[in-house]
């Protein structure tokens, strides 16, 4: 009788001790579905989009070159999902989105918005330092329904051609950081459209930053996520989910997964399994 009341009191301290569990994270540009694609056309991949998602079964899933329609389908095949975000274009629902899908059963969201990456970041549209395009930044400050523990999520789609805009947009995100999550966890994450090597990353390469692909996968070569409907992966890796704030990172993948010879879009998912600091 002692020894088994011994082993039963052992039980709450070992459920105490166990580690929380694991956050699945996902950016994933989708590619706008209104693109003149061909055989790639958004109705012919729409169910490998779909399919890619549901495999991973992301925690938080943010997506670039979105539309409303897009979401519109996406919010059907995954009736779980809440949407964060608006459309570029007036802040409501026309041009792409750069929205946030997550799962309300695990994640609350204590407060999010959208902002442009530019000037006047508040105003719907607006665009400067070189880029022709608009561009924009989705975030949110969630909490852990069962720890509490809360951290923040920015999604980001860069400019292609201003390496001006890149960079200053990459601040404006940090100081929106700051201002916004001041001491929190923090996800970093998008289509970037910087390699690795782009001075434009070089605030997120650098502590208290980790690259989560990097630091699971120090010497990877093949890690281009930009495959132009070919499967390609030799070019460089423009997609990244960064972290900061003592995340510990299970395992990192760039999600390279073809359906009969053809790509879910031109742009590979990229996916983090990350554990929330105590």
């Amino acid at each position: 009788m002692r020894a088994a009341a011994a082993a039963l009191a052992l039980v709450p301290l070992a459920v105490s001790c166990a580690p929380p569990p694991a956050l699945t994270v996902m950016t994933f540009n989708i590619r706008y579905g209104t693109a003149d694609d061909g055989p790639d056309a958004w109705p012919l991949r729409r169910a490998h989009v779909i399919t890619l998602i549901r495999e991973t079964a992301p925690d938080v899933l943010a997506v670039q070159e979105a539309l409303r329609f897009q979401l519109d389908e996406l919010a059907s095949a995954f009736p779980a999902y809440a949407e964060l975000g608006v459309g570029r274009e007036d802040g409501i629902a026309a041009g792409e989105y750069a929205a946030i899908l997550y799962r309300p059963e695990r994640l609350a969201v204590d407060t999010s918005g959208t902002f442009w990456l530019s000037d006047t970041p508040e105003v719907p549209g607006s665009a400067s330092w070189g880029n022709h395009l608009t561009r924009i930044c989705t975030w949110a400050l969630f909490r852990e329904r069962a720890s509490g523990r809360r951290f923040a999520a920015f999604n980001v789609h860069l400019d292609h051609e201003s390496q001006p805009s890149r960079e200053r947009a990459v601040a404006l995100v940090l100081a929106r950081a700051a201002a916004l999550a001041p001491g929190t966890a923090l996800i970093v994450l998008g289509d970037f459209n910087a390699g690795e090597d782009n001075p434009a990353l070089a605030p997120l390469r650098a502590a208290p930053f980790r690259d989560t692909f990097r630091d699971r996968h120090a010497e990877a070569r093949w890690v281009g996520t930009f495959n132009g409907f070919q499967g390609d992966s030799t070019g460089a890796k423009i997609d990244h989910i960064f972290v900061r704030g003592g995340w510990t990172v299970d395992a990192a993948a760039i999600l390279r997964r073809r359906f009969d010879g053809r790509d879910p879009s031109d742009h590979f998912a990229v996916t983090a399994r990350l554990r929330l600091p105590r």
